[in-house]
């Protein structure tokens, strides 16, 4: 089998937009027939055809208070200083809210209004105009009167006007079936034991849930290899079987790569590649009649062409629009730099900072899912821009309410397990409240408060002449602005080694030994800094340790780049280390530090904050992380004014 090769690179909107008029052409968008299912089961469902009344709602006049009914030109002249007095059953009947107005009667006094002289006899003080307090026959709904058209996605409210209106069963257009088809030899069933090269299938179960969120039905079927004739015969049943099928992975052009051969020899392929980023190898075709979409492995690809493609197939079968994504602006917190040519896509956490909303990226990597679980927002970079400069305006489209992200404490700067710990804890505590935690290194995080991007940031700089943490560079990038240092934690910092030690490291004079690798924290980060400075110390050059130029964003990250074998070592803290059952030998203690500046010293953002880092509860567990001492944790160690 010869490997694939992209037959187009054409626009996100040309592409959906020619996929879309095929498929209408072809009749494929059409709803089925209709079904004919009880009123109260129909929430979410789309009506096939208008619903109108079959009784008019009430169907009777009815008394819309508890009070008396009453023939009106019977309580004409009545007042404060001349009442009236009218007897039960000859001018007046007690009724309740609901019951019907006897038929000598027009108008309905609240008990409220009713002062009784005896059981028999009332006196009023005001008189009643005809029709007051009644419920007239159809003033809710009119027999005959259309309550819905076709075409409408039934709410809770309109459940209750159609009952109303005396029918019960109503004809919906049906759910569209979407076959979800896993593909690859390397997959294997969440729950499975894993062996190297195995891959946890859990793309289709993610599909399903989107499916049913739109209103289809998903048919997950089970993971079929790579093998050519098994996945034409599994393609056809699915077709068959389903409205809609997905095919995930196998979109690309690799050897094994067979979903656009296979559709093309089934069917037709409209477009296989589209020139957005991640989920470029897309495929929008059709096998007899059906949409067919072949959709990227990669988690975040796949999401992302499940939005784009398979979502509007799915409402327009459903003879329904998608709904309207709320939007902000937003005001880019760092460059975000893209190619030329390609619409790309990028997660953002957002949080309102002053009288601006921020957004900073997060991982852009398409097999990276948790950036889509932490991501707040998705930005949109144009084909025809290269990306957008810092403090730069954005529009974004939230995939978190904006009232969430208006709650949100920005915290910018260096990595720590325990802001983790901090934002399930403030969670817990403060329901509305919400920590968005963005990893730039604690210079960056200093740099962010300079522009007026975060609440606080984390920060452990050492300063190699006083060997102090923090004041000096605070002095140094913030002059003269008024913060407040206040300790987090003091953890371990040191040498995180693969188990047993193979390579028989014992401190970082080792990282220069021959076939030691190493892996780096980014420039700015303060884990980098005292690397440098305990380099410097032992009169280490940085090119004399392989790996030193490698990076990366997180301790666990670099945790997790040494327990997988592609680095010896790396320098990070202990609690991370002791997560993934790494060796630790131990380098120093430093001092993590909150800076906050204090025009946010007073805010809900930074209150919660300090109240949520004093629970006892907050502090036995990242106690027991490992590497950590809370000794001056929430205490302020220096202001500046």
């Amino acid at each position: 089998m010869k490997r694939n090769v992209y037959l187009n690179n054409q626009p996100r909107e040309e592409a959906l937009e020619n996929f879309m008029r095929f498929l209408e052409e072809e009749g494929a968008l059409k709803p089925g027939e209709p079904e004919m299912i009880p009123v109260e089961d129909a929430l979410d469902r789309v009506t096939a055809a208008p619903i109108y009344a079959r009784i008019s709602s009430p169907h009777y006049h009815a008394s819309a208070m508890d009070g008396v009914a009453v023939p009106a030109v019977k309580t004409f002249g009545a007042s404060e200083t001349s009442p009236k007095q009218l007897r039960a059953d000859e001018d007046f009947i007690v009724v309740d809210t609901g019951d019907p107005i006897p038929a000598n009667c027009d108008a309905v006094i609240m008990i409220e209004d009713v002062h009784y002289i005896s059981n028999d006899v009332i006196e009023i003080t005001s008189a009643a105009s005809p029709w007051q307090h009644v419920r007239l026959i159809g003033e809710d709904v009119v027999a005959t009167e259309m309550i819905l058209p076709a075409n409408h996605r039934l709410r809770p409210a309109d459940i209750g006007a159609v009952l109303a209106g005396g029918v019960n069963e109503i004809a919906v257009h049906p759910r569209p079936k979407v076959a979800l088809m896993p593909t690859g030899s390397e997959l294997v069933q969440p729950g499975s034991d894993l062996k190297p090269g195995d891959i946890i299938e859990y793309n289709t179960r993610v599909f399903g849930a989107m499916v049913r969120q739109w209103g289809g039905i998903p048919l997950r079927r089970e993971i079929t290899v790579d093998d050519y004739e098994l996945l034409k015969e599994t393609m056809l049943k699915a077709v068959d079987d389903a409205d809609i099928l997905l095919i995930n992975a196998g979109s690309s052009a690799g050897r094994e790569d067979f979903t656009g051969s296979l559709i093309s020899d089934l069917g037709v392929i409209l477009t296989h590649g589209v020139a957005i980023k991640p989920g470029k190898p897309v495929i929008l075709g059709a096998i007899r009649g059906k949409p067919v979409i072949g959709v990227p492995g990669y988690p975040v690809s796949a999401m992302l062409c499940m939005d784009l493609f398979v979502k509007p197939v799915i409402y327009k079968k459903l003879g329904s629009l998608p709904p309207i994504v709320p939007k902000t602006n937003a005001i880019v917190s760092r460059k975000i730099v893209s190619p030329l040519g390609m619409e790309e896509f990028i997660r953002v956490k957002l949080g309102r900072v002053g009288d601006k909303i921020i957004a900073t990226p997060i991982s852009r990597g398409a097999g990276v899912i948790m950036s889509m679980v932490r991501a707040d927002g998705m930005l949109t970079v144009p084909r025809a821009s290269e990306g957008f400069n810092v403090a730069e305006t954005v529009e974004v489209e939230l995939q978190r309410s904006l009232d969430e992200v208006l709650e949100t404490t920005v915290v910018i700067g260096s990595h720590d397990i325990a802001l983790d710990v901090l934002a399930n804890y403030l969670r817990q505590n403060f329901p509305e409240a919400t920590l968005s935690s963005a990893h730039v290194g604690s210079l960056g995080g200093l740099t962010a408060l300079k522009r007026g991007e975060a609440h606080c940031a984390g920060t452990h700089l050492l300063d190699e002449e006083t060997g102090d943490y923090n004041v000096s560079y605070i002095k140094r990038l913030l002059p003269g602005k008024p913060v407040v240092l206040v300790n987090l934690v003091y953890r371990e910092q040191g040498l995180m080694l693969a188990p047993g030690n193979p390579k028989g490291i014992n401190g970082l004079k080792d990282l220069t030994k021959e076939g030691v690798s190493f892996i780096n924290r980014q420039r700015g980060a303060g884990t980098r800094v005292l690397l440098d400075y305990k380099l410097k110390e032992l009169g280490i050059a940085p090119d004399q340790i392989e790996g030193y130029d490698r990076e990366e964003y997180t301790h666990m990250a670099v945790a997790a780049a040494v327990a997988g074998g592609s680095a010896d070592a790396g320098l990070g803290i202990r609690a991370a280390a002791k997560a993934l059952g790494l060796e630790f030998i131990s380098v120093v203690e430093e001092r993590y530090d909150l800076c906050i500046p204090k025009e946010y010293w007073d805010t809900p953002y930074i209150q919660r904050l300090l109240k949520v880092i004093k629970l006892s509860a907050f502090q036995e567990e990242v106690y027991s992380l490992g590497g950590y001492d809370l000794r001056d944790c929430g205490k302020i160690m220096w202001e500046q004014d």
